[in-house]
C-alpha cells in the first residue's frame, strides 16, 4: 500500500455502527412572547438572560424570537422529520423554561407512542396452532 493510499484511508471517516456521528434532530426553536401580559414574565426574563447562553451552547439549532401580542408564551421546536412540538410556558419561571427548552432540544420529533399496547410480532408459528371456534365444542349432526 502506498503512502498516499494510507493517508487517504486515514482521512476518510469510518462509521462505527452509528456511533461515528450524531445529528441533533431539532433544527429550529421559535420563542413567542408578549411584553405586556403577566404570564409572559418568566419567558421575557429567559430571553433576556439565558437564551444567548443556550444559543452559544447549541450552534446547530436555529433560534428565532418573535413577539406574539396578547397571547401566552410558547416554545416551538421544529425537527428534521418535518414535525413540530409546541410547549406553553405560561407562568413558568426561568429554570422551568430552561427544562422545557432542553426537553424540546433533546426530543426526536416523533409522535408519542404507547409502549404498553405494543402488538406482538413473531416470525414463528404458535405451538398450539391457529385457533378456530370449531376446536372447542365439536358439533354433532
Amino acid at each position: 500500500m502506498s503512502v498516499a493510499a494510507a493517508a487517504a484511508k486515514k482521512a476518510i471517516p469510518r462509521t462505527n455502527n452509528g456511533a461515528g456521528a450524531f445529528v441533533l434532530q431539532c433544527r429550529k426553536m421559535v420563542f413567542n412572547y408578549c411584553e405586556h401580559w403577566g404570564s409572559n414574565k418568566g419567558m421575557v426574563e429567559y430571553i433576556k438572560k439565558d437564551l444567548v447562553k443556550f444559543a452559544q451552547e447549541n450552534p446547530q439549532v436555529e433560534i428565532v424570537v418573535q413577539p406574539r401580542p396578547g397571547r401566552h408564551p410558547i416554545v416551538r421546536g421544529l425537527y428534521l422529520n418535518g414535525r413540530d412540538k409546541v410547549i406553553c410556558t405560561r407562568n413558568l419561571n426561568t429554570a422551568e423554561i430552561a427544562n422545557k427548552v432542553a426537553l424540546l432540544r433533546d426530543s426526536s420529533g416523533e409522535k408519542l407512542k404507547l409502549l404498553a399496547k405494543k402488538p406482538v410480532i413473531s416470525t414463528t408459528e404458535s405451538v398450539r396452532g391457529i385457533w378456530s371456534p370449531f376446536h372447542t365444542n365439536p358439533h354433532t349432526i
